[in-house]
């Protein structure tokens, strides 16, 4: 492929694509923190975009190097999506039915927020087959249009998010927590049975 708008087109649809369920998870972030501030919006959404741009690039480095290791690691990741997000899902839902929403439950921890990143992005590992005829240049271009569209769609879910969470004010974790589990089961039926 050669450097072209459609190039650029493809690469931000591939974006759009893979963000969604970054999108998703963004939204029950806002829905579960509502006073979240924009500092920590943007720490969450870039957070994201890494992880949608790390992994096309992993991905791509598999095809060129260890092409038979991948595609055995490739069956589990739907299993890998479904485990972490829930786990992080089932956790906000148990503390929303408990109603353990203080400060500390709705302040997203470090490794919560990693384990988000890893279980949105881990199927943005076979990307790397999509864009294998790349050079390495247009893979690293590629995957930094998907971080930048990501980081964009992210911000606007934590900021639905937000807004939602204030009005449900008391089972925002339930819902959040209920929406995480959900993209997981998608993620999971999508790889496993499609």
């Amino acid at each position: 492929m050669e450097w072209s708008f459609l190039f650029f087109l493809n690469s931000a649809l591939l974006g759009v694509g893979l963000a969604m369920d970054a999108f998703s998870v963004s939204m029950a972030n806002g829905l579960h923190d509502p006073g979240m501030s924009r500092k920590r919006m943007c720490i969450i959404a870039g957070t994201f975009g890494v992880f949608q741009a790390v992994m096309p690039m992993t991905g791509w480095v598999c095809v060129h190097t260890i092409v038979e290791m991948f595609s055995s690691f490739e069956a589990f990741i739907p299993w890998i999506a479904l485990a972490l997000l829930g786990y992080i899902g089932g956790k906000m839902l148990i503390d929303g039915i408990r109603g353990e929403e203080t400060e500390e439950a709705a302040a997203l921890s470090a490794g919560a927020l990693f384990m988000q990143g890893v279980a949105t992005s881990i199927d943005a590992l076979s990307v790397g087959f999509t864009i294998a005829e790349y050079g390495w240049l247009m893979a690293l271009t590629a995957s930094g249009i998907i971080a930048v569209v990501t980081f964009f769609l992210c911000m606007a879910g934590l900021r639905i998010g937000k807004k939602f969470g204030t009005k449900l004010s008391g089972r925002a974790s339930v819902l959040g927590g209920v929406i995480l589990i959900g993209i997981g089961l998608e993620i999971f039926i999508s790889g496993v049975f499609f």
